[in-house]
């Protein structure tokens, strides 16, 4: 491979720290709220909102449930689960608090933005688009708030495009929009086979941005085995891609 010229990223947990701004979020929001879940430990409040989120925002991606939908049913059963019944409108008024307090928290990794520097310092003309998994509006509110959009010249929703990944057909969609040829391509991703597995397939070189390491749940050895076979790159952080990318 020599020098690409299109570097995509995913946005949550690989430019934007969504999985801090998550747990600030939802503590900060059971502090407000009060009753039982002020009580509760707050890795298990953590650990259970990750777990809906994880939970019902697949059920939106496999179109079980929409956008609101999905906000609802995480709300009605974290309410469920200290005690509370939530009727529907309740529940998106809860979300809605919740959310003011994980936009508070909103902020991109340290690494995102001195990375996407020096790519573009040792890669003259190379150039930088998202593939992220959701609503347009949605995360257009992130890139604007945290200065993404300007640094980024295309955004391909799952939404907009109507595939979500792993599916190859949104790699090749975003290679096309830019004009350039996936063996000329990077992708880059927190998850092993969502993102990185996803596009190598595709024939872009994926990226596994593994931030988490040992102290994350290590993936199926069958997605390793997978990886390994597809030409996966494994990183820690993004401070890595840079002398990585312009060394090919």
């Amino acid at each position: 491979m020599t020098a690409p010229t299109l570097v995509l990223f995913d946005l949550d947990d690989t430019l934007f720290a969504h999985r801090e701004a998550v747990a600030a979020g939802i503590l900060g929001h059971v502090a407000a709220q009060g009753g039982r879940g002020a009580a509760a430990d707050p890795h298990d409040v953590v650990a259970l909102w990750n777990a809906l989120e994880e939970q019902h925002y697949h059920a939106y991606l496999a179109g079980s449930l929409d956008f609101a939908g999905q906000r609802g049913a995480r709300a009605r059963d974290f309410a469920a689960a200290h005690g509370v019944q939530l009727t529907a409108a309740e529940a998106t008024a809860w979300f809605e608090d919740y959310f003011v307090h994980y936009r508070a928290h909103w902020r991109l990794h340290a690494d995102a933005l001195p990375c996407l520097d020096e790519l573009a310092r040792r890669i003259p003309g190379v150039r930088f688009g998202l593939i992220t998994n959701g609503e347009l509006a949605y995360q257009s509110v992130k890139l604007a708030d945290t200065g993404l959009d300007a640094r980024v010249e295309h955004v391909i929703t799952s939404a907009e495009f109507g595939l979500a990944k792993p599916r190859p057909e949104i790699f090749l969609h975003a290679c096309a929009l830019f004009g350039a040829e996936p063996t000329r391509s990077v992708y880059v991703g927190d998850r092993l086979r969502t993102d990185a597995i996803g596009a190598a397939a595709a024939g872009l070189t994926g990226v596994w941005l593994d931030r988490l390491g040992s102290a994350g749940p290590p993936p199926p050895e069958a997605d390793l085995a997978e990886a390994r076979a597809l030409g996966v790159i494994r990183l820690s952080g993004l401070a890595e891609l840079p002398a990585l990318l312009a060394a090919r």
